[in-house]
């Protein structure tokens, strides 16, 4: 008998940043945004893919609605303007990211920066994941400084 793969954590994630963008834009209700995310990833996995982390989604999801305040107020230091004129790319990505670091003790940090980048090159404009990466790196080092002391000196320092 053939052992699964694991749940796909990527797909998870790139599935949470569509639906919070349908919420930043529609203001859709979260029960309707997760069904059509559930939706979205069957159309996603055919049987060679493997199935999305379903329930990393709705944490992400659900989590970054109930505490946007929150973590709007703690991104809002680290911006070089005001969180209204950030792309909604950008703004969800961010919001996503600090809700995991905060939230995912267990997954490391550039784990979690690592997946934003890349998905705010999948979905956001041409430069979006340098701002992305720029205010990722300050968020962490405040929720996380015991990963980022803890690196050891190299082309990530």
């Amino acid at each position: 008998m053939r052992k699964q793969p694991p749940p796909d954590r990527h797909l998870a994630r790139a599935l949470a940043m569509q639906g919070l963008y349908q919420w930043h834009i529609s203001g859709s209700d979260e029960a309707a945004i997760e069904a059509h995310l559930v939706e979205l990833a069957l159309d996603e996995s055919p049987p060679s893919r493997r199935e999305a982390d379903m329930e990393l989604c709705r944490a992400l999801l659900s989590g970054v609605i109930r505490e946007y305040d929150d973590l709007k107020e703690a991104l809002a230091p680290l911006l070089d303007r005001a969180f209204a004129e950030l792309s909604p790319i950008e703004a969800n990505l961010l919001l996503m990211a600090t809700w995991e670091l905060t939230h995912c003790p267990e997954t490391p940090y550039r784990v979690i920066l690592n997946e934003a980048i890349e998905l705010a090159k999948q979905f956001g404009g041409n430069e979006g994941h340098r701002y992305v990466n720029g205010v990722l790196d300050k968020i962490a080092a405040t929720l996380r400084p015991h990963e980022i002391t803890g690196r050891k000196p190299g082309k990530n320092s």
